[in-house]
């Protein structure tokens, strides 16, 4: 049977947030204003009308807890929820080959995280024009201050960089289907589980890599203070839809 080619998204959810210091419950899973961050996220994508599916890796032990949110909250594009890996990488690779699955290899992967829930609309526009035009394409933010690398002392400074030529690299990060697939077979067969994204993956493997400005407010939540900006953020731009 021919699969379909599609714009799919890839949520990592497999996180369970030490530097949260949120408890038992996982990070993506936390709430603010009874809403918990993995359903924002989720409802950017559902809303977004070129995308046409959702695979959701989540932590191992609450998958059952996320079908019954997308449930309540009317998630319709979700397609598959499979369990996360023991790294980043390992879970990311999981959710490509459910993708695979499902999809033609020309069809675009949208790599995002769970617990970036300020991406916005535009973000996603960008990232499937720029895939369509040069085969992929990087979220990126400019870097608005000094970059060091620290130096072999400690407290020693071995090279500062000009931050002009410095992005900082986010997500979403879209590739084609198989090219996705193909790096994480060989990562896999290689013994390789390590990369920090999909980005690092996909260069180590050949690909050259073509970026897209994102929103600077498109954080990460990984510690209690990015959760007070999140909450921050929410309320500007409830504030903004009353007051203009």
């Amino acid at each position: 049977m021919e699969k379909d080619t599609e714009n799919m998204v890839l949520i990592f959810a497999g996180g369970v947030g030490q530097r949260m210091k949120s408890g038992t419950k996982p990070k993506q899973f936390l709430e603010l204003y009874g809403k918990p961050i993995i359903i924002y996220t989720l409802e950017v994508f559902e809303k977004h009308p070129e995308i046409d599916g959702i695979v959701v890796v989540c932590v191992e032990g609450w998958q059952m807890y996320l079908e019954e949110l997308i449930e309540k909250y009317g998630i319709r594009k979700v397609r598959a929820i499979v369990p996360g890996g023991k790294t980043g990488q390992e879970s990311i690779r999981h959710g490509v080959y459910k993708i695979h699955e499902l999809c033609s290899e020309d069809s675009f992967v949208l790599v995002h995280d769970g617990v970036r829930p300020l991406v916005e609309a535009e973000d996603i526009s960008r990232n499937i024009q720029c895939a369509r035009e040069h085969g992929n394409a990087v979220t990126v933010a400019p870097v608005v201050e000094t970059v060091g690398t620290k130096g072999e002392r400690e407290n020693e400074t071995s090279q500062i960089f000009d931050r002009s030529r410095c992005l900082l690299l986010r997500a979403p990060q879209t590739f084609r289907l198989g090219q996705l697939y193909d790096a994480h077979r060989k990562a896999e067969q290689a013994g390789e589980n390590d990369y920090i994204d999909s980005a690092c993956l996909m260069q180590h493997y050949g690909l050259q890599l073509f970026t897209v400005m994102g929103c600077m407010e498109n954080i990460k939540i990984t510690t209690p203070m990015d959760f007070y900006i999140f909450r921050a953020l929410v309320d500007a731009r409830e504030n903004s839809q009353v007051f203009g």
